[in-house]
């Protein structure tokens, strides 16, 4: 007779990315010859800079491949710490930064910190899917709110007062967003921290903010919600400006009474994040490595000020504002009804990989597809090319 394998209910709440069916095909297509321009992988395409290198790889060979504390490296910590004060005129004790197995670990740890089986955290949508399943793995309820083009894709003020409720736990948000690259000003964010104060007042509630895009910006430089107050959960990352992804590394800064218990986890869930990648990361704020990330942020600008209006002339709409990250979150519905069929059959037929609004939460993800401008300029004009060539086809038309 068959044998049962039973998994956790939760497991049934929690979604594949559904890009991975789309990259999983790319690289089959890849293996037997095809060239593939992938615009829809989210991360920078730039190496980790050499002095992150040099420092990771002087680690190893001092035999610094121990345990730190679960907190982290104490050098680590104040080194990001000191990179508040620097660029954001912000003071943060080092105390209050607990150094994560990247971005997800510090989603974790705070989600695992906060969230009550039963309660309720608001979050954009689209928005990034990992923190709703992140949410659900804590027998938490994602509480997807749709934004559109009115409030630049991020929540207000009358988003927490019309969706807050008695189960209401808190709210997440992120600044640059992803998919949309749409950025909260410093006074948005004081205004939904506020909002939120207002209401945790009577049951409690917490206000976290998604800062791993921070650095990518082009118009204007990201605020960090920590000069709104020391009661924000701040998420960040090595991943993206740094360029770390491999490295797994992100950082929380953690509101100082729940310290204890945040440290309780991290020793539980992580022990401790990876101590070559650490002692690497110390460079990162070397200016050595700054002038490296700042000539390639002006490289990622070029790229999307160059992709940003070639799109348009294809057909697709810029739904959001560009600010920041490396993406644009397009209107497609003047060429399908269905975007993941949609970049399914570009895939097929161009060698274009795309990522379909599906992945990103339930408001209007038929009409929506993310391009990632994180390749080769020359790469992205070859995209439009291809895709320019495949629309002036009767195929191309078809829905």
């Amino acid at each position: 007779m068959p044998v049962s394998f039973p998994v956790a209910n939760r497991t049934r709440d929690i979604a594949p990315f559904h890009v991975m069916e789309l990259l999983a095909r790319a690289q089959t297509l890849e293996a037997t010859g095809r060239d593939i321009v992938h615009m829809e992988v989210g991360e920078p395409d730039f190496p980790t800079p050499d002095p992150i290198i040099r420092a990771g790889q002087a680690a190893l060979a001092a035999g610094k491949t121990f345990y730190t504390p679960a907190l982290g490296l104490p050098e680590l910590r104040q080194a990001i710490a000191d990179f508040y004060r620097t660029r954001y005129a912000v003071d943060v004790p080092a105390r209050r930064i607990v150094v994560t197995a990247g971005a997800s670990g510090a989603l974790t740890i705070a989600l695992a910190c906060l969230t009550e089986p039963g309660s309720r955290w608001l979050l954009t949508d689209p928005g990034y899917p990992c923190n709703r399943h992140f949410i659900r793995a804590f027998e938490g309820e994602a509480v997807g709110i749709p934004v559109g083009t009115e409030n630049n894709f991020q929540l207000t003020p009358a988003h927490v007062a019309q969706y807050w409720d008695g189960r209401t736990c808190g709210l997440i948000t992120a600044s640059p967003a992803n998919p949309t690259g749409a950025l909260l000003s410093a006074a948005e964010i004081a205004d939904l921290a506020d909002a939120v104060r207002r209401r945790s007042s009577k049951n409690g509630g917490h206000f976290l903010v998604d800062e791993i895009y921070h650095g990518l910006s082009y118009e204007t430089d990201c605020p960090t919600a920590l000069a709104a107050g020391e009661d924000i959960w701040v998420v960040n990352s090595f991943s993206k400006y740094f360029q770390m992804t491999g490295w797994r590394l992100g950082w929380l800064v953690v509101p100082e009474p729940y310290l204890r218990a945040v440290e309780k986890l991290a020793q539980n869930l992580f022990i401790a994040a990876s101590t070559p990648a650490q002692y690497a990361a110390l460079a990162a704020f070397q200016p050595e490595t700054i002038a490296i990330l700042e000539a390639r942020r002006a490289i990622l600008r070029e790229r999307r000020d160059y992709l940003a209006p070639a799109l348009e002339k294809l057909g697709f709409r810029l739904a959001a504002k560009p600010q920041g990250a490396f993406y644009l979150w397009c209107d497609c519905s003047a060429l399908t009804d269905d975007s993941f069929k949609f970049a399914t059959r570009l895939l097929e037929a161009t060698g274009v990989a795309i990522t379909p609004g599906l992945d990103f939460g339930r408001h209007q993800p038929e009409r929506h597809v993310r391009f990632a401008y994180s390749t080769e300029l020359d790469r992205l004009k070859e995209a439009v090319r291809r895709m320019g060539a495949y629309f002036a086809t009767a195929s191309g038309k078809a829905n």
